[in-house]
């Protein structure tokens, strides 16, 4: 379970991939430069994106790699139950 929360908004998603277009969605707002915008996994923080850093920050050893993997296995899935199987 992913959760993306920022000083407004909360909200819970399945997918990873549900959660970070949230998270991206949510960026144009994001206009402090003492606000965030956090996703976690279950309890662990993965994803974090403020002002201060020019692109989003993965957290944690192996993070980034584990969340590509789950994003390219989703969009696999996606495209099966779309019925996109062309090549």
């Amino acid at each position: 379970m992913f959760r993306v929360i920022t000083r407004e908004f909360s909200q819970e998603f399945e997918r990873w991939t549900d959660a970070l277009n949230t998270a991206k969605s949510l960026q144009p707002k994001c206009k402090s430069l003492f606000q965030d915008i956090r996703i976690f996994d279950g309890k662990e923080l993965v994803w974090v994106y403020s002002r201060s850093h020019t692109y989003p920050q993965y957290i944690g050893a192996g993070t980034y790699n584990r969340l590509a993997r789950l994003f390219l296995q989703e969009a696999t899935e996606n495209d099966e139950v779309d019925g996109d199987t062309d090549p």
